[in-house]
Formats: structure tokens, sequence, C-alpha cells
């Protein structure tokens, strides 16, 4: 099971995230993918996702942040499926001496991406 992290936003406007997994075999309608690499100790402020998408770490680990001040912690291998395309968005920081090595994969309008919430949730 691949780990990943709803990040949405809300009836409320403000991000929310949700723990879960990627369907295993999940085939997906990607628009492009983008490889990026920031620098360790690094943060971003305030922001939504410019499009839906899986952000996949590879190196680097980070907190991110909601504005009603809940956190979560991605780490490599995990699997970010970022929606909140609008309202309050998110920020994160590095937490680690690494640079945040990843890759996104945006999806193409209306794709499915897969994710199933963990049941304890």
């Amino acid at each position: 099971m691949i780990r990943a992290i709803h990040l949405y936003t809300g009836a409320d406007g403000n991000s929310h995230f949700t723990h879960g997994s990627i369907s295993e075999g999940a085939l997906l309608q990607a628009d492009r993918t983008l490889f990026k690499e920031t620098a360790a100790q690094s943060t971003y402020d305030w922001h939504t996702a410019p499009f839906t998408q899986y952000v996949i770490t590879l190196s680097g680990i980070l907190e991110f942040e909601t504005k009603n001040g809940a956190t979560f912690t991605l780490h490599p291998g995990d699997v970010l499926v970022a929606t909140d395309t609008t309202g309050t968005g998110h920020k994160w920081k590095l937490i680690n001496d690494e640079p945040w090595k990843r890759v996104y994969i945006v999806f193409e309008e209306g794709a499915n991406t897969y994710f199933v919430a963990d049941e304890q949730q």
C-alpha cells in the first residue's frame, strides 16, 4: 500500500487533510509531470495547489499546516494528493537537513485520483 495524504478544500473554504493510500494498480490520466528540488530548511507560506496533482516526495521531510492549525508530515515515498486549489490554502516547511526532491503529476481535468481514505477516519 502506498501511503497518501489528501489535502482538500472543505465547505468552510479552509484546507483540510485525510490520511489514506492510493489504489494499487491505478492508471492515471496525467496531463504533465514536473521534477523539482528545493533547498534544505526552506519554507513556503500560505498558498493553494495550482492544479489537482500528486506530489511524490523523493527526499526531505516536511511539515504541512492548515489555517486551523492542523499539521501532518510528509516523508520520502509519501504521496500528497493536492486538490485544495481554492480557499485559504496551506503552508509547509522542511524539518530535516535534506533538500525536498519531488515529482509533480498534474491530473487531466476531472481525472480520478484513486485516493482511498483510511477506515479509522
